[in-house]
């Protein structure tokens, strides 16, 4: 009589169970290891990135996940911050647990970016890899003629993939977003003037070769330095942001 190893019929019953169970992309999370610390804010889970010392991209630069770099204030507003610790600067960034898919993503930022210094980025996106990335990002890149701010569908290197724009100084809290489809992305950026009404500031509509489909992006903020360049101003950096909200 042939013999069944039992362990071979467990996992062969325990696969056959897994594919035919069914989940959503959206509804994936991104595992939190022990050592991670995670905070709450806009009602969503944010794992605080850290690279332990380590010079990671963008930039290189090192992130650190103290509260220090990374905390919520008690109006519930979330403050990332570039500051110098024993002689290094430490970078900040924060990336959500869930994976929300195609979607509204709008940020509502209470700092004036206008005024981060030259060699500072505050990226707002997107990301699965280089080549799957959707970005807001308020920068000049390090060249103080530049315009501060872009949207952009990577790789954004190729031609049409991206457009650059000014944010007036003393422009006060703004507010962006990208809505992401199947075959194109939204974007725009507005602020309130004097009597509260929305004032737009720049929008475009892409439609290029490059609008990535859903998978298992997870959406992150973070403020870094370019090139890994100490800020021009030598003077620590930080952006506070009211909140987030995702409409499905």
């Amino acid at each position: 009589m042939r013999k069944f190893n039992l362990g071979v019929l467990i996992g062969a019953m325990l696969l056959l169970f897994l594919n035919c169970s069914s989940s959503k992309d959206s509804d994936i999370e991104v595992p939190a290891v022990p050592t991670d610390r995670v905070i709450q804010f806009s009602g969503m889970d944010w794992i605080v990135r850290t690279t332990r010392g380590k010079k990671e991209g963008p930039g290189p630069n090192m992130f650190s996940d103290t509260d220090n770099s990374v905390w919520v204030d008690p109006q519930g507003r979330l403050h990332l911050k570039i500051r110098q610790e024993g002689g290094n600067w430490y970078c900040a960034g924060v990336i959500a647990q869930k994976s929300m898919g195609y979607g509204k993503y709008v940020f509502y930022i209470n700092s004036d970016v206008s005024k981060l210094d030259q060699n500072v980025v505050a990226g707002l996106f997107t990301y699965l890899n280089d080549e799957e990335e959707i970005d807001i990002e308020f920068s000049k890149w390090s060249s103080p003629s530049n315009q501060n701010a872009q949207f952009a569908s990577q790789p954004s290197e190729v031609v049409g993939n991206k457009q650059r724009f000014d944010i007036a100084p003393n422009s006060g809290p703004t507010t962006h977003y990208f809505h992401w489809q199947t075959d194109q992305i939204l974007f725009k950026s507005s602020y309130k003037d004097d009597k509260g009404a929305d004032k737009t500031i720049h929008e475009w509509a892409y439609k290029g070769k490059h609008v990535p489909t859903a998978k298992t992006e997870k959406l992150r903020m973070n403020l870094w330095l370019f090139k890994g360049q100490m800020p021009s101003d030598l003077k620590e950096q930080e952006i506070v942001i009211d909140s987030v909200r995702f409409i499905k």
